[in-house]
């Protein structure tokens, strides 16, 4: 794609619009299907448009690495607040919903551990509450 600075030579309207390629404008230029948006005049001709490709996705990437440290750094606080306030369990935690919900287990504390999204399926089917949390390693950023 790619994007041309357009001028009607009737009006002098200035605007831009988006080719397939170079060829397409010229192609589309050729059997008059180009036309100004406020007269209708088919006198369209490029002019002069400098790119700014470079300065558009530094800010972009940078506006996304700001935004993905947000999430990273919300989760985290999401994660020590479970920590805290929930028991682990490890990779029994499908085990140890079910003894809760079933044998009415008394727990003072909510419990977090490992599941696969299957066994997480069933839980939900056999009517037990359960959320998936993306998880943080320690250890990464």
């Amino acid at each position: 794609m790619i994007k041309y600075c357009l001028k009607c030579r009737n009006c002098l309207l200035e605007f831009e619009s988006w080719f397939s390629s170079s060829n397409e404008f010229d192609r589309l230029k050729k059997i008059n299907h180009l036309n100004c948006q406020n007269c209708n005049s088919t006198k369209i001709e490029k002019s002069l448009m400098s790119p700014n490709l470079t300065k558009s996705r530094n800010k972009s990437h940078q506006k996304n690495e700001q935004k993905l440290k947000e999430i990273k750094n919300q989760l985290k606080n999401y994660q020590k607040f479970v920590k805290k306030n929930f028991d682990f369990v490890g990779d029994n935690f499908a085990y140890e919903a079910r003894s809760i919900h079933y044998n009415k287990k008394n727990s003072k504390k909510g419990i977090y551990g490992k599941a696969t999204s299957q066994e997480v399926k069933e839980l939900k089917n056999e009517g037990i509450e359960t959320e998936l949390v993306p998880w943080i390693n320690d250890k990464e950023n």
